[in-house]
């Protein structure tokens, strides 16, 4: 499965700057004031040749300093629980903070790899400000300024070198799909997988958070064979109360890199909420073919065309990617868990389609003589040749004249179309513009 690197820290050092830094992006808000992090953000980050998703932890202040204090533990906690190394962020200017001192009491009991970094050096004065965190007992520091760089490329040179390898060759026995089962907490994923086995193979309860270690079952019935992939097995009451959205995205996180079809259950009772949305574009994001079950409709007063009203209003919220099978299903009642997978199966098989480079320009081509790029500045683009390219998930090459001047709404164009000719079902399509 892929590696996580968990920043963790108390508020304001520093840790969505270095986020922005290793993801190169500026997805996390960054602001002066203590606090700014609400959501946990989550990127990609390459170096010397290896992939890992990185954590921004944030942090909260909720008024008081013991709850202050309280919500950085729990992070830290959870960092140490669940990613493969742990970047701890500190803040030269300050100094050692009394909550500096108790994240490094915490990580001094984990054997995961820590790398302490002392943010905000910028000369050479901090440099040698920067010796003082020698007194934290984490061992080798790493002097940085998330805001020019400098410094992180040795902090990344020794987290990667840390890492563990990558079973390459886990995904490709026998090229047996990989189903993963995602979802919040008591949406009903344990209950969609012992419906499947037909045997109460995962615990489950009332209690969000009971689902914690991520296993995976070879399921080989009806002339079906895949793996089916979920986090099954007991959590103690004691840790009901951690943070479940961090939880759950780190949990997804590890559980949709290592899959090829991701199966959202949503709450019918719950709607659509923030959380899905996450976990979907997660799964978006990682190029995996997605199918969503709405369970608990056994729950739901219906009327006539309450499915309908629902498929879309989900269709609204994941658009513009809303080509995906939704499902409603009752996993207590084995409503519709068999239809899941066999839409699961077509979703496997679109997501390995192969175009034929003839087909896609007899297809496609004409579509694009008809409905041509708008024009830049005068200049007329034409795209002459497609291409599908020898990747895992559909991704397209179309080659034009003028690559730079076309825009996403034409990009969107040109998926629509794939779509209409090529059935994609279910599976995010990524195109490419480039000089011929």
């Amino acid at each position: 499965m892929g590696n996580i690197v968990a920043i963790v820290g108390r508020p304001n050092v520093g840790k969505s700057q270095l986020f922005n830094r290793l993801t190169g992006q500026r997805q996390a808000i960054v602001d002066d004031e203590s606090g700014v992090t609400r959501d946990r953000h989550y990127g990609t980050s390459e170096w010397n040749g290896k992939e890992f998703t990185v954590i921004d932890t944030g942090g909260y202040v909720k008024g008081s300093d013991d709850i202050f204090e309280d919500e950085i533990r729990k992070q830290v906690e959870l960092a140490i629980d669940e990613a493969d190394a742990i970047i701890f962020v500190t803040d030269v200017e300050q100094g050692i903070h009394p909550l500096d001192e108790e994240v490094a009491n915490l990580l001094r009991k984990t054997k995961k790899p820590v790398f302490l970094a002392v943010n905000k050096v910028d000369n050479n004065k901090r440099q040698n400000d920067a010796m003082v965190f020698y007194n934290l007992g984490l061992g080798e520091i790493y002097p940085i300024s998330a805001i020019n760089g400098s410094g992180t490329g040795e902090l990344l040179d020794a987290v990667v070198e840390a890492l563990p390898e990558e079973d390459k060759n886990e995904n490709e026995e026998n090229e047996i799909p990989r189903f993963t089962v995602v979802g919040r907490p008591n949406a009903g994923k344990s209950t969609f997988i012992n419906a499947l086995l037909g045997e109460d193979r995962n615990i489950v309860t009332d209690i969000a958070g009971t689902t914690r270690d991520t296993i995976s079952t070879r399921y080989n019935k009806f002339n079906q064979e895949f793996d089916l992939i979920d986090t099954a097995g007991i959590r103690r009451k004691t840790k009901v109360k951690e943070d479940i959205e961090f939880y759950s995205v780190m949990r997804a996180i590890r559980a949709i890199e290592n899959s090829d079809v991701v199966f959202l259950v949503v709450d019918a009772t719950r709607g659509f909420e923030s959380q899905d949305q996450k976990i979907f574009d997660l799964a978006k994001k990682n190029n995996k073919g997605i199918v969503i079950l709405v369970n608990k409709w056994d729950l739901v007063d219906k009327e006539t065309n309450t499915a309908k009203d629902f498929t879309e209003y989900i269709k609204k919220e994941i658009a513009p990617f809303d080509d995906v099978p939704i499902l409603f299903i009752s996993a207590k009642n084995k409503q519709r868990i068999f239809k899941a997978i066999e839409e699961g199966m077509k979703v496997y098989e679109n997501r390995k389609k192969k175009i034929k480079t003839s087909k896609l320009n007899e297809v496609m081509l004409p579509i694009i003589q008809n409905n041509p790029p708008p024009a830049h500045k005068g200049k007329y683009i034409k795209i002459k040749f497609a291409t599908q390219l020898p990747t895992h998930s559909p991704k397209f090459a179309f080659f034009a004249n003028l690559p730079q001047y076309i825009k996403e709404p034409y990009k969107r164009f040109i998926e629509n179309r794939l779509r209409e000719n090529f059935d994609f079902k279910g599976v995010p399509i990524e195109i490419y513009f480039r000089k011929k």
